[in-house]
């Protein structure tokens, strides 16, 4: 597991430093407008999305090293060639490409996660622990390289951080034992797997949650801060700063709830939960409650993030878990895509606080499908009545 999560560090760490000076570099090299900017996030959303369900096919039948090596290979070409080219075509095409670089080694780590029968919720809130960390470093020192040493440096960072991490999954992650081999034409299929009971309720709760977290936290909170509260941008900053320290801890005490109580227990009252501050968070003005608010925010979707994912491993078969999962990031991507631009469009038509309060009761009828049609699993993997 350790190397796993040592990859994702790296992984995740390349990508902070590059995120937050593509901008920039945008603007200097190809003198690029705000619609220019915003492609880049959905060409590279798309090629995830492209790729995610195929990889889920492949990971078992190519080899799940071999997709997590070439997918960290792919990004790391692709960051240098990205780095030398001139026309804002080719380095739109070559983005795409990296977000199919990104499904293969993330779909496939996922998965190298969900398939720890004990402690599964653990196993997933650890991942995505190292992921954040790896974000927040990156975050926090990307300004520095582009200023310092030079705008391509970012770049060069991520590439090293993909070569370096490909090396540690190369050599120190092993591959899986070998399944029980399935009977002919009975494989696993994205069909079956979502005949499973639960798995497709599942898959788009997850989905609405990162369209949720994505569309109104990441673009219209702090424009719901600004605004109604008339904050000035640093003290925006220190509030939507509070939703991610509220996230970590939470992210953690999320997997662990879920292993000793069950996945749904904990899922369903974490959403209503997260529906509620949501909901609330616009009838809010004085700093200090908004900051309160924000905390509870970060802290109810670290609570829900990992379980969707350990629910799917629950309920799924080992030999499936590849589909399931490249499913489950094919539902991601379409909430990381799709979030923005239909919350964006009912904020011009609805006013900001119409985000909100739709959102809030998405999750809420989430919660509810949750508690109607998935099965209720024990943290030992059994099926329970409620």
């Amino acid at each position: 597991m350790i190397p796993v999560l040592a990859a994702a560090f790296l992984f995740n760490l390349g990508q902070g430093v590059l995120r937050p000076t593509l901008p920039l570099y945008l603007h200097t090299v190809f003198a690029a407008n705000y619609r220019m900017v915003t492609l880049i996030p959905t060409v590279f959303g798309a090629g995830k999305w492209i790729a995610s369900l195929p990889t889920g096919y492949l990971a078992d039948r190519v080899g799940r090293r071999a997709l997590m090596v070439t997918g960290l290979a792919v990004i790391a070409v692709v960051d240098v060639v990205s780095a030398s080219t001139s026309t804002f075509g080719a380095f739109i095409g070559l983005r795409a490409l990296g977000g199919v670089g990104w499904a293969m080694f993330g779909t496939v780590a996922l998965t190298t996660m969900v398939d720890r029968e004990a402690g599964r919720g653990r196993a997933v809130s650890l991942l995505l622990l190292s992921e954040t960390a790896g974000l927040l470093l990156g975050n926090a020192t990307g300004g520095w390289l582009y200023q310092a040493i030079g705008i391509v440096t970012p770049f060069v960072f991520e590439a090293a951080c993909m070569a370096v991490a490909a090396v540690v999954v190369a050599l120190w992650i092993a591959p899986p034992p070998p399944a029980a081999p399935a009977p002919a034409g009975d494989g696993p299929s994205l069909r079956a797997a979502l005949r499973i009971p639960g798995v497709l309720v599942t898959s788009v709760t997850n989905g609405v949650m990162v369209a949720t977290q994505t569309g109104v936290l990441v673009f219209l909170l702090p424009l719901l801060f600004a605004s109604r509260a008339g904050l000035q941008p640093d003290r925006v900053g220190v509030l939507v700063s509070l939703t991610v320290l509220g996230r970590l801890p939470a992210l953690w005490l999320g997997g662990m709830l879920s292993d000793r109580w069950g996945r749904v227990r904990v899922l369903v009252p974490g959403l209503v939960l997260y529906a509620g501050l949501l909901g609330s968070v616009t009838s809010l003005r004085r700093p200090l409650a908004l900051g309160v608010w924000s905390l509870a925010i970060g802290s109810a979707i670290g609570l829900v993030t990992p379980l969707p994912t350990a629910l799917v491993g629950d309920l799924v078969s080992p030999e499936a878990r590849g589909v399931a999962i490249g499913w489950l990031r094919t539902m991601t991507d379409t909430g990381h895509v799709g979030g923005p631009l239909a919350m964006g469009a009912l904020a011009d038509a609805g006013g900001l606080s119409a985000p909100f309060v739709v959102a809030s009761g998405l999750l809420v009828l989430m919660a509810w499908l949750c508690r109607r049609r998935v099965p209720a699993v024990s943290a030992a993997g059994d099926r329970s009545t409620r």
